[in-house]
């Protein structure tokens, strides 16, 4: 009977619950157990492995620049000048549901890349759909996608994530081509979903980013206003090697 359990456990892909009842059958110290104990385990087990599978979907689907990056792990050096109260706040992710926007501002090293990542992160564990592109990149996609057919799916899946994040904005100038699509997927996400975006430019700068100034001037309006602001300081957490020492292609 313990293998035809076991059987139709596997069966039925419920991996989890075959690998504790097993476990439990070889454990003579589990027939001490109450069966509702034993029962619950059973189930805790096969509902972890679940959430843990989903978890896991979460972020490889997110595609975040540093996978590992995490809230718990931040550096709060006082050079950085980042404060630890408001990373505790903006932790639950209540403005990623309330499609609010973040801004994260600072030089180059100063880990504007990972701090994203980890809100990033910590929106998957909230069950929210996270997507992450590096913006010139994304640009690029959506310039293609006019030619090819493809530009109206790209921008429908730039719809549907909780949380889009976007990094490297202001690396390059955008002409008036990639303003108007900058504007198409700032738009279609403007009071319902959210965007999280770094930057080596202080916001101040942004307007100059655009070639066409009507536009920068809706894109500011919409991606700005009410946004969290983080402005991160401090030298460069890059480790400074021979190899580097000229420039560095770590992640910010």
């Amino acid at each position: 009977m313990v293998n035809q359990t076991i059987d139709k456990l596997n069966s039925m892909k419920l991996r989890a619950m075959e690998q504790e009842y097993r476990r439990q059958t070889e454990l003579p110290a589990s027939a001490a157990l109450a069966f509702d104990d034993r029962l619950a385990m059973i189930v805790d087990s096969e509902w972890l492995a679940k959430a843990n599978n989903r978890l896991q979907r979460f972020l490889r689907e997110a595609n975040l620049r540093e996978p590992s990056a995490n809230l718990e792990n931040m550096n709060f050096d006082p050079k950085r000048k980042l404060d630890k109260s408001t990373i505790i706040r903006l932790a639950d992710c209540a403005w990623v549901k309330e499609g609010k926007n973040l801004i994260v501002t600072g030089a180059t090293g100063v880990g504007k890349t990972y701090l994203i990542s980890a809100f990033g992160n910590a929106a998957c564990r909230k069950s929210l759909k996270v997507r992450s592109y590096k913006v010139n990149r994304l640009l690029t996609d959506l310039a293609i996608g006019r030619g090819d057919g493809s530009y109206n799916r790209l921008l429908n899946d730039l719809k549907k994530p909780d949380l889009l994040i976007l990094d490297d904005f202001g690396m390059a100038s955008l002409d008036p081509g990639a303003c108007r699509d900058f504007l198409e997927v700032v738009d279609d996400r403007h009071g319902r979903k959210s965007i999280a975006i770094s930057a080596q430019l202080p916001v101040a700068k942004w307007h100059g980013v655009f070639e066409d100034a009507t536009i920068a001037d809706a894109v500011l309006d919409r991606l700005v206003n009410s946004a969290h602001r983080i402005e991160l300081r401090g030298p460069s957490l890059r480790p400074h090697t021979p190899q580097n020492e000229g420039g560095d292609s770590a992640t910010e």
